[in-house]
């Protein structure tokens, strides 16, 4: 019974940090946009661009 005493108090500060942690991440932007980064993976680019090649005077 006594360890209740210790317990609630820490319970509430958890679910306190918790509740602040998910309207942070609400705030910050967290979840606005599900679906676009697992759809973005899928997209290929056609046409990549060519890489540069840079030559030297050595011919490396």
């Amino acid at each position: 019974m006594e360890s209740l005493y210790l317990l609630i108090p820490i319970s509430l500060l958890l679910v306190g940090l918790l509740v602040w942690f998910l309207f942070w991440s609400i705030k910050g932007g967290q979840f606005d946009d599900l679906e676009g980064p697992g759809e973005a993976i899928l997209m290929d680019d056609d046409n990549p661009k060519p890489q540069k090649v840079r030559i030297t005077q050595d011919g490396e």
